[in-house]
Parts: C-alpha cells; sequence; structure tokens
C-alpha cells in the first residue's frame, strides 16, 4: 500500500477577507469545541478552528447529530463551509465536517510562527549573554545554553497559550526583546545591575518549555497544569546549579526571586512583589513587552477592517486604537477635504465675469475746485410736490389751488 499523502492545505484563516460569502473547503485544528443549544432547544456546535494564520470562529448548525462524536478538541478535520463577516468578525458557517487522520497533516500548516529568523535571534541572544561581565551569572546561563533539548526547545517554544507571542519560537522572540529594552533601561538607571536583569530576563519564562504543549496547537502539560512555569523554573535552575560549585548564595536567592515575582501580583500568580530595582524592573518591562505584542498581534489580525477601533482584546481588557490607521484615516480625509477646496475655488475663478475694459481717454486739464454747495433749506411735503408740477408744466385742477387762510 503507498503511504498517505499528506493534504495540501490552500486555503488559510487569513485569506476570508479575499473569500467573503463563498464556500471553502479547507482543513484545521479544533483549538476548541463547544455543544451549546440554540434557541428552539436544538443543539449546535461552536467551535475555534486554528491554523498557522490565526483562528476561526465556527458554528455547524444542522446535522449535529451525525457530527458530535467524530471528533474532540485537539483533533484535524476537513471543513466544508461559507466564509462571511458577523458582527464585524469573521466567521465559518459548516455544512461539512470529517476529521483527519495524522498521515494526512503537514503540522506545519497549523501552528503559527515567528517572521523572524530563529537563527539570527538565537544570535542576539548570544551576544548579550557574552556581555554579560559577572563570571558567575554568565557561568549559569551558559549552562542552560550547552543543553542541547533546552536550546531546541527554547528556539520552538511559545511564550503563552493565548495572550502573548502565543506561536511557535514566540519564547525566543520575546526574550531577545526584552533583552533589548533591558539593556537601554538600564542605561538610564546606572543603580541596576545589568547583568542581572539580563540573567533575569533570560530564565523568567524558561519553564514555559515544560509548561506548555505545541504539537497540534498550544495546549498545557499536565506539569504545566499542577505546577505552572514559575515551580518549574526554581528546579531547572537548582538543577545547573548543581553544576556550578561555590555559586554565591545571595545572587541564587536573587534569581529566584526575580522568577517567583515577574508577574508582579498575587493576582497574577506571583507568589511575592518585586521588592529590589531588577526584580521591578523585569516586571514592568516584561509586562510592557507583552502587552505590545498583543497589540501588534490585533493590529494584525483585523487589518482588513474599516475602523481604527479593534474588538475586544480579551488580555487587556478593552477595545484598541490602532493609532496609525487612525492618523492615515484622518489625514487622508483631511487631503480629500483639501482638493474638494482647491476643486472649488479654482471653478469659482473660472465662472467669474471678465474684467471690465479699460479705455483711455485723453487727459483733461484739472478742473478748479469747486465751492462746497449751500445746503438747501428742508421743504414740506407739500411744496416738493408743487415743485415736482411746475418741472413737469402741469397745470393744477381747480380746486386743487392751495386754499388762504
Amino acid at each position: 500500500m503507498c503511504p498517505t499523502v499528506p493534504a495540501m492545505k490552500e486555503f488559510y484563516i487569513c485569506d476570508c477577507a479575499r473569500l467573503e460569502n463563498q464556500t471553502i473547503t479547507s482543513l484545521f485544528v479544533v483549538a476548541a469545541k463547544q455543544v451549546k443549544s440554540k434557541k428552539s432547544g436544538d443543539l449546535y456546535l461552536s467551535l475555534t478552528l486554528a491554523d498557522r494564520s490565526g483562528q476561526l470562529q465556527a458554528n455547524m448548525w444542522d446535522n449535529v447529530a451525525d457530527t458530535l462524536d467524530s471528533f474532540e478538541q485537539d483533533d484535524f478535520v476537513k471543513v466544508k463551509g461559507v466564509v462571511h463577516k458577523y458582527n464585524g468578525r469573521w466567521q465559518l458557517t459548516i455544512h461539512k465536517l470529517r476529521k483527519l487522520e495524522d498521515a494526512e497533516i503537514d503540522y506545519s500548516d497549523y501552528l503559527p510562527k515567528t517572521s523572524k529568523d530563529i537563527d539570527q535571534l538565537w544570535r542576539t541572544l548570544t551576544d548579550f549573554v557574552d556581555s554579560i561581565e559577572n563570571r558567575w551569572l554568565k557561568s549559569l546561563l551558559q549552562e542552560f545554553m550547552a543543553d542541547e533539548t533546552i536550546v531546541a526547545a527554547y528556539k520552538s517554544a511559545p511564550a503563552a497559550k493565548t495572550l502573548h507571542h502565543a506561536f511557535v519560537g514566540g519564547l525566543l522572540d520575546h526574550v531577545v526583546s526584552l533583552f533589548t529594552v533591558c539593556d537601554l533601561a538600564a542605561r538610564n538607571y546606572p543603580q541596576v545591575n545589568r547583568d542581572l536583569l539580563l540573567t533575569g530576563a533570560f530564565l523568567h519564562d524558561i519553564g514555559k518549555l515544560h509548561e506548555l504543549a505545541y504539537q497540534r496547537s498550544i495546549t498545557y502539560t499536565t506539569e504545566g497544569q499542577l505546577l505552572g512555569h514559575m515551580i518549574i523554573e526554581l528546579e531547572m535552575l537548582h538543577q545547573k546549579l548543581a553544576h556550578l560549585p561555590g555559586f554565591p548564595a545571595e545572587l541564587k536567592i536573587l534569581i529566584e526571586h526575580m522568577i517567583i515575582s515577574h508577574h508582579g501580583q498575587y493576582e497574577f500568580g506571583s507568589p511575592k512583589l518585586p521588592m529590589f530595582p531588577e526584580a521591578l524592573m523585569l516586571h514592568y518591562l516584561d509586562d510592557l513587552d507583552s502587552k505590545m505584542e498583543s497589540m501588534r498581534a490585533q493590529f494584525e489580525r483585523e487589518a482588513e477592517f474599516d475602523s481604527p477601533w479593534t474588538n475586544y482584546n480579551p488580555s487587556l481588557g478593552r477595545p484598541l486604537l490602532n493609532s496609525k490607521k487612525f492618523l492615515e484615516k484622518g489625514l487622508a480625509e483631511s487631503r480629500e477635504a483639501e482638493s474638494r477646496k482647491s476643486a472649488a475655488v479654482a471653478g469659482g475663478e473660472s465662472a467669474a465675469p471678465p474684467p471690465a475694459v479699460v479705455q483711455h481717454v485723453e487727459a483733461q486739464p484739472e478742473a478748479a475746485p469747486t465751492q462746497p454747495a449751500e445746503k438747501e433749506p428742508a421743504v414740506s411735503p407739500l411744496e416738493a410736490l408743487e415743485r415736482k408740477f411746475a418741472s413737469h408744466k402741469v397745470t393744477p385742477v381747480a380746486g386743487t389751488e392751495k386754499s388762504s387762510s
């Protein structure tokens, strides 16, 4: 028997705008599956389908009973349906669905991946580590970077499940970005220990290598669910410190504190609040980088929307204004208004009457200045009427003459 050839995926979620209101057939991974009830009481399927370009809400309204138990979350499915917009968001109305076998799948089609060069990112990270002056901190990070299993995972792991850098290579992308802003901030605050800050940036999310699984979609491992990445990071740290006898206890406890406090608040999962400058700076810069990436990703997902306002962003708890799109739209409207104004002015000039023709006449000698006329005395209305009759030589008829008193 010939081996099964992976099916070629021709439609990606980013193609929705190009195929609006058209029927598509494509392959997806089921990122979420829910069974809900219509107003009539009948069941329907509410799915979140995903591929490497994004996620798409999909609903199956009919023939649900025949499909309901044929697949589960994280399965790959082949879907036929119509792409359309609902409340400004892309959706897919599913007509047919079947589960795919693993042999039919090219896994690279389904997980989003950083657009940046992974090898270049790793070189940049290596350059930062090489710039660390404290020999203990540099040796610690080099212990991690000498572990081939860790290196391979560090280059491919996402930084989060959904909130930020949720794509293959996201952890490395995030840490290199964080290194960059930490380096800049340390220059502005000389009281901050740059070496310690960079060490915290390298290690703060390294537990994500074991917390998250990302073979099909990004999900939590059992270890990640039960322990979380901070506990995992402490275990990884202690394993590497065992290879560095004599490592200063003071540096060890500072690194441990940076790891467990980097979320910054108790309600965000940190058992301790940041208590020294490098820990506080790590928390705020980590938070800044993750939020900026969350904004960038949402603007990219909704690039085809006319409005500069996005839909609600769950990680930031608000809708977002794309300031670039807002300014470009405002400038375009200003230019259009100015163009209309210029056209109106030009049209008004073309419709104006021709200028009067100036006739040249011979110069006349200047007349002697005249004395101002004496002001005539005021007359009564009757006297004015009599003068008018007299000027037209009209003879009053009998009975109209002024009677004597």
